[in-house]
């Protein structure tokens, strides 16, 4: 059994095929999906997917790349996720690799989600690109991790060195790979997955993105995310089995999710 630990099945590429979706994700063995909130105005469709199927579930927040879009409050974003399958604050974070000038707005935006995190209990879905450090410096003022109170949650998507990864593992955070770690340019971050222990590791599509090998170049959707196990398994020298397993035990550990 697999799990997709972040997804974007609300857009409308992948929307309008929902029965065939969640057909491919039963015959692949994924047995959940997360749909990951980017904005405000489309959270509700994000939230209709996961009330409408029991399992789908959902987070809700605003991604660091959307800059003219309703800002969200901590107040906001704490009512918004007053919902038993809003399982996550995010996506959140910061990515200096799209957007120049000043980026002020984009660091408290980030705050808002890290303080409304701690307010709910509810764990951090984070993005990171070209920003790592202010990242990791910003989830250490507010408190993020574990270690200081906070939900934690996970770096999704990672991309980034074995250092910011350890960083993030000492505030309780997981590490989500993508398709990403399949590519045969990914050589950097193939040495990061083989350090990154099993019991904090998570497993996405990022669909419809950055589809796995075989698939490379293809629209994603969550029943290719067992390439992403299949591969870590290679890569770990594991059974694929255990990474299904163990991926599968964070997912519900980490979200607070009843089997």
């Amino acid at each position: 059994m697999y799990i997709d630990s972040h997804c974007h099945i609300n857009f409308p590429e992948l929307a309008a095929r929902m029965p065939e979706i969640l057909g491919k994700m039963a015959e692949n063995e994924v047995s959940h999906a997360l749909c990951v909130s980017v904005d405000l105005p489309n959270f509700p469709s994000v939230l209709a997917l996961a009330e409408s199927h029991a399992n789908i579930y959902a987070s809700v927040g605003v991604h660091p790349d959307y800059e003219d879009t309703p800002e969200p409050s901590v107040d906001d974003l704490i009512r918004l996720s007053d919902h038993s399958k809003i399982v996550a604050i995010g996506e959140t974070g910061l990515d200096y690799y799209r957007l120049e000038g000043d980026l002020e707005w984009q660091r408290e935006r980030f705050r808002n989600h890290i303080r409304a995190s701690r307010a709910t209990g509810k764990p951090l879905i984070i993005h990171t690109r070209a920003a790592s450090a202010d990242t990791i410096r910003i989830m250490r003022e507010e408190g993020a991790g574990t270690d200081a109170g906070g939900a934690a949650g996970v770096m999704h998507c990672f991309t980034e060195s074995l250092e910011v990864a350890q960083a993030a593992m000492e505030m309780g955070f997981y590490i989500s790979f993508s398709g990403i770690v399949t590519f045969k340019s990914a050589k950097d971050l193939q040495a990061v997955a083989r350090e990154v222990p099993l019991e904090q590791m998570l497993i996405e599509t990022d669909s419809p993105y950055l589809a796995p090998v075989p698939h490379r170049g293809k629209m994603n959707e969550p029943a290719l995310v067992r390439h992403v196990a299949e591969y870590l398994a290679t890569l770990k020298g594991e059974p694929v089995e255990r990474i299904a397993q163990q991926t599968t035990d964070n997912f519900f550990n980490l979200f607070k999710i009843a089997r």
